[in-house]
């Protein structure tokens, strides 16, 4: 794994040529070259700058045949061009080693893979090398953890000597630091996802083991539209607006699959173990019998009711602006709702109870216009 421009593709190449010529020991005689198209194997992987045909001396320079994808060595190796799109294109060639260039990048990544390891029977050590800049999908993920895989990584730092100047001022100054700038030129695995409102980063750079003193203190609720293993969670989180104008999570008490009056037991607890000033709940599940489950536990309770007009990414985007100026605080560590939130991608995502509630929180805290009054005495 490594960044832009840190040399991935050159190590591919040079280490095709070394099996292909039997450098190593036993010469791999049946090769698999894959690339996320046929047009990027041909322009990276094998006429590139760093591809196959420019390691080779010209003595050893093996034949290209754009025609039938197929790249021969003098001694007899050969091997076969594959895009990852057309993944049925392995089946039925035999291979005793592949290289799989940017991985990351290919579109039908788990049934390309699958269809390679059914190819890679020859030789007494089948054997895959991956060059790629590293994504967070299932499949690399999986190869990482996989004890049959060794890791390698590589950053643009350690290739500035062979970069342009101009890129590296450009690229560095703008992106060094940033999510994007530790994938793309730190080759790390980030596992949030580029496109998630919320991100890990913020959430972790703002976590405190205590809070200030707090103004205010709300418990939301984001009720659930039944009970049982199936169901939903009841979303349950109590934040607090500190003195210094920044709102402060104190705590996940989410629910799954609780009757109404468990979940209402617990919210009310919690209202008074916080001493919180207020719990606000939406009502598109259950209406009036929301407030009516809370009051039966405690009468006096002090309520509010919130009704959803707007879809859940709408609601969460200025909440999830708020984190990004640092005004928003984790006192401790919530993993179920930190999970929530860094998967939250537009409003196909599946139940974000906690999040729900955590965003009906920080907006009565911190975004709720108050109305003005139509007349002022003086």
């Amino acid at each position: 794994m490594g960044g832009r421009g840190s040399g991935k593709t050159r190590s591919g190449a040079e280490w095709v040529r070394a099996i292909a010529c039997g450098e190593w020991g036993e010469t791999a005689k049946h090769i698999a070259l894959i690339a996320p198209t046929h047009a990027e194997a041909r322009m990276v992987m094998i006429e590139g700058q760093s591809g196959l045909l420019s390691v080779h001396a010209d003595e050893d320079r093996p034949l290209y045949e754009p025609s039938k994808r197929t790249i021969t060595w003098p001694n007899g190796s050969k091997a076969q061009v594959f895009s990852a799109e057309d993944y049925d294109g392995l089946r039925g060639p035999q291979f005793d080693a592949a290289w799989c260039d940017e991985l990351a990048k290919w579109k039908h990544a788990e049934q390309a893979w699958n269809m390679l390891q059914f190819a890679l029977r020859l030789g007494q050590n089948p054997v895959s090398v991956i060059t790629t800049t590293p994504r967070p999908i299932p499949l690399l993920k999986k190869l990482i953890a996989d004890a049959g895989t060794v890791t390698t990584r590589a950053t643009t730092y350690a290739n500035r000597n062979n970069l342009a100047k101009p890129f590296m001022q450009a690229v560095v100054d703008r992106f060094q630091g940033t999510r994007l700038g530790r994938q793309e030129l730190n080759g790390e695995m980030i596992e949030d996802d580029p496109n998630a409102l919320f991100k890990r980063a913020q959430i972790d750079n703002a976590r405190l083991k205590f809070s200030p003193d707090l103004s205010r203190i709300v418990v939301a609720v984001d009720p659930p539209a039944g009970f049982g293993k199936t169901s939903n969670a009841c979303g349950i989180v109590c934040v607090g607006l500190g003195i210094d104008g920044r709102a402060y999570v104190l705590d996940d008490a989410s629910v799954q699959g609780a009757r109404p009056a468990k979940w209402a037991a617990r919210v009310v607890a919690l209202y008074h173990a916080r001493k919180a000033d207020r719990v606000v709940a939406e009502i598109n599940q259950g209406g009036a019998m929301v407030e009516q489950v809370l009051r039966e536990v405690d009468p006096e309770l002090s309520f509010s009711a919130v009704h959803a007009t707007r879809g859940k990414q709408t609601r969460a985007e200025p909440v999830a602006a708020l984190y990004e100026q640092g005004r928003v605080c984790h006192i401790g560590a919530f993993p179920e709702l930190e999970d929530e939130m860094c998967n939250a991608i537009g409003d196909g995502i599946k139940s974000p109870d906690r999040l729900d509630a955590l965003v009906w929180a920080i907006t009565e805290l911190m975004l709720k216009r108050k109305a003005e009054p139509r007349v002022r005495v003086l």
